[in-house]
This record gives C-alpha cells, sequence and structure tokens, in this order.
C-alpha cells in the first residue's frame, strides 16, 4: 500500500473513531439544549410564562455552564477525557429528563441551570483536550468544522421532531413535556457507548497498528513543542494572554447573537407568518440544510488555505445583515430568507474559530484557555435571549431586539479581523 494510500486509511479510521462519536455527542447535547425553543410553542402558556420569564429560563443555562467550564476541562486534560464525557452525557440526560416535571417557574431557572452544569466543558474537551490528540493543526479546522455540523444536523432532525412531538401527548404528559423526556434518554444511553468507543489516547486505540500510534504520539508531542519554543504556556499565563482575552470578548459577543437567534427564531417566524407549530419544525430544515453545506465548504477551505480570520469574520457580517433586517420584513417567505442568512452568519465559522486557541495553545492551558473563552462567551447565551425577550415584553416587537443582535454580530465580526495572522499554517508544519 502507498504511503498517500495509508494516511488515507489513517484519517478515515480517525474520522470513525474519534469525529463520529464526537459528531453523534454533540447532535445529542445541542437537541436537548435548544429543544426549550420548541417547547416554548405551548410551555410558555401552559405554565403561564411570559417572555421574560422564558428568556431568563433559556439564558440561565449559562451560568451553571459557566461556572464549571474550566474546571471541567481542565480535569479532562489532566485525568480521562473520554470518561469525562461520558459523565457529562449521562448527567444531562438525567436533568433534561427532569425538566418533563417540572410546575413552577423556579424549577425551569433550577433544570435549566443544572442543565448547564452538567453539560459544561463539554464543547472545551473536544476542542482542546482531544482533537489536539488526533488531529494535527492543519487537519483541525475540516475535523472540527465537520465535527460541528452537530449542530446543525440536530436541528435538521429535532425541527420537525420537535413540531411532531408538541402534538404528541401520551403518558398523561403534554406535547412538551413527551418532548423532553424522549430526548433525554438518548444522552444517558450514549454516554455508556462512549466508554467503549472512544480512546483517550492514540496509545490506548486498539484499531491503531503500532506504528500508527508512534506516528499520531510523535505528531503531538512535536507540535507541542513547537508551541512551547516560542512561548510555554501555563493555565494562568493563558488566562492572562492578549490574545485569549481578546477572544473573549469576541465569543460573547458572537455568541450573543448566535442564542439570541437560536432560541428565538421559532417563535419569531411564527408570528410574522402564521405557520403551524409541524410547520414551523418542517421549515426551519431549510435553513440548516443550507448553513450545513456552507459550514463543511469554509471548514475545508481553510484548512486548504491556512486562513482563519477571514472564514470567520465574513460569515459575522452576513448574519448581522440577516438577523437586522429580518424583524422588519412581514413577507413570511422573505422572512424565511433572512432566517437562512442569518443562520449561515451564526454559524458557518465556528469550525474555524474552535481550531485557532490551540494553534498557540496547548494541553491544560489550552483546555483552560478554551473553557474561559467558551465561558466567557455563552455570557452572551444568557444576554442574548433574555435581553431579546426583555425588549419584547417592554416594546411588544422583536424589531429592536434584533437590531441589538445584529449589532452584536457586525462588532465580533470587527473584533475577528483584529486577530494576529502569525499563527501557524499548513505551509509552516
Amino acid at each position: 500500500m502507498t504511503s498517500s494510500a495509508v494516511k488515507g486509511s489513517l484519517k478515515y479510521r480517525k474520522y470513525v473513531h474519534i469525529v463520529v462519536p464526537l459528531f453523534i455527542a454533540s447532535v445529542i447535547a445541542f437537541l436537548d439544549r435548544v429543544n426549550v425553543a420548541y417547547a416554548a410553542l405551548t410551555m410558555n402558556k401552559d405554565m403561564g410564562f411570559t417572555a421574560q420569564v422564558f428568556g431568563m429560563g433559556a439564558g440561565i443555562f449559562f451560568l451553571g455552564y459557566i461556572l464549571f467550564e474550566v474546571p471541567g476541562a481542565l480535569i479532562a486534560a489532566k485525568w480521562s477525557p473520554r470518561i469525562w464525557v461520558a459523565r457529562i452525557m449521562i448527567s444531562w440526560g438525567i436533568v433534561c429528563g427532569l425538566m418533563a416535571f417540572m410546575t413552577t417557574e423556579w424549577q425551569f431557572y433550577l433544570y435549566r441551570f443544572l442543565l448547564g452544569a452538567a453539560e459544561a466543558s463539554f464543547y472545551p474537551v473536544v476542542y482542546a483536550v482531544i482533537m489536539p490528540r488526533w488531529f494535527d493543526a492543519n487537519e483541525r479546522p475540516q475535523a472540527i468544522s465537520i465535527m460541528l455540523t452537530s449542530l446543525l444536523v440536530a436541528a435538521i432532525i429535532g425541527s420537525p421532531l420537535a413540531g411532531w412531538l408538541l402534538g404528541m401527548p401520551m403518558f398523561g404528559l403534554k406535547g412538551w413535556q413527551v418532548l423532553f423526556f424522549l430526548e433525554a434518554i438518548p444522552a444517558v444511553l450514549f454516554g455508556i457507548i462512549l466508554l467503549y468507543w472512544l480512546a483517550d489516547w492514540p496509545k490506548d486505540a486498539k484499531w491503531l497498528t503500532r506504528e500508527e500510534k508512534e506516528l499520531l504520539t510523535r505528531q503531538y508531542e512535536e507540535e507541542v513543542a513547537k508551541k512551547n519554543s516560542a512561548k510555554k504556556y501555563t493555565v494562568w499565563q493563558a488566562f492572562r494572554d492578549k490574545e485569549v482575552l481578546k477572544l473573549c470578548l469576541i465569543y460573547f459577543m458572537w455568541i450573543t447573537g448566535f442564542w439570541g437567534f437560536n432560541f428565538w427564531m421559532p417563535t419569531v417566524l411564527k408570528s410574522v407568518s402564521g405557520w403551524s407549530n409541524a410547520a414551523i419544525g418542517w421549515v426551519i430544515v431549510i435553513p440548516m440544510t443550507i448553513t450545513l453545506i456552507a459550514f463543511i465548504l469554509v471548514g475545508n477551505s481553510s484548512s486548504r488555505t491556512g486562513e482563519k480570520r477571514w472564514h470567520v469574520a465574513i460569515p459575522m457580517f452576513i448574519g448581522a445583515f440577516g438577523m437586522g433586517m429580518g424583524p422588519f420584513v412581514t413577507d413570511p417567505f422573505m422572512s424565511l430568507v433572512l432566517v437562512c442568512v442569518s443562520c449561515i452568519g451564526v454559524y458557518v465559522g465556528m469550525g474555524v474559530w474552535w481550531s485557532y486557541p490551540t494553534t498557540f495553545l496547548s494541553g491544560p492551558a489550552a483546555a483552560g484557555a478554551v473553557g474561559l473563552i467558551n465561558s466567557v462567551g455563552n455570557t452572551g447565551g444568557w444576554v442574548g435571549p433574555y435581553l431579546t425577550g426583555f425588549i419584547k415584553d417592554l416594546t411588544g416587537s422583536f424589531q429592536w431586539a434584533y437590531v441589538y443582535l445584529a449589532f452584536s454580530l457586525a462588532v465580533a465580526g470587527l473584533l475577528i479581523l483584529t486577530l494576529r495572522k502569525n499563527v501557524p499554517t499548513h505551509s509552516d508544519q
């Protein structure tokens, strides 16, 4: 077998044994994180929640997320990312199931907080601990982008499923309760499966030959040594690094728009169109499918060229346009077009974005810094949904709320262009 054939076979097996299980786990995570957006179509009326109450509950998820993000990432980096990710999935599945039985506003807040605490550090562990052990700096934008298409696949699967379940009361539960309960089960089951599918290090993988184990181990060690020769970061140094702090600010502005869009988009689209819950679920498949294709193309382009900043900034500007124009359009089909534009903007750069911190950080410093970036950024996951609901209650319209979200995306795009360019690219490796 030729050298290129051997590399191709190894790449294929890395995707099967690393990217695929993480992809499935991420699909389940995103379903359990955003099913509240679809449950809101009937839950808010049943529970008597105002837009502000729902916005608070949707966003308080990120308080638990923030508090436990960095500690969880550091534990996984120094212990076992495989066991830690499995623990995350099992615990968040249990909490998601409990949401089916909440009866008060405060229980809603509590369960959303616990869901965030349970899921905290899942993505930092994936980006900063697992991926660098298996994929080099050139491969990571593509690998992470393909893994993160899970967010869109989750929406493509979850939107029509949620719309259908909302109209399917069973077991004495209302549709929104059925939605929470049934979507909790896969998280617990797959958490157990992950213990047997993933490996912590190449040396632990039974599906690699001895030579392949040595190759991947050497590849990882050489990349770490190269970064350390430029500057070796401790965890605390990484936390104080200007580039890391800038990444935190950018991600905060981005995620404000991202979660404001995701949590409120079904409600906004329904208010404009008057379509049924089931129709909304199916229609959302359209922007998610378009965005999935764009996601893969952008990740492949970044891996091929080594360029990162414009691959993230341009989608931000596109998203800002869609978000800013969307609420001012009254035609349902034009509204859907702008939902497609917004969706491309908030999602497409994500895979390239998360390959950036590991271009100059590694090990616990990378895990801690990515956890910090995700934590600070995800405060926007509370700000975006809450302010959207607050402004809607205050003004009676989503228009100015979406203008604010669009502004956040535009600022994020501009700040991305201030990141330094002298990070390792494919030509440097």
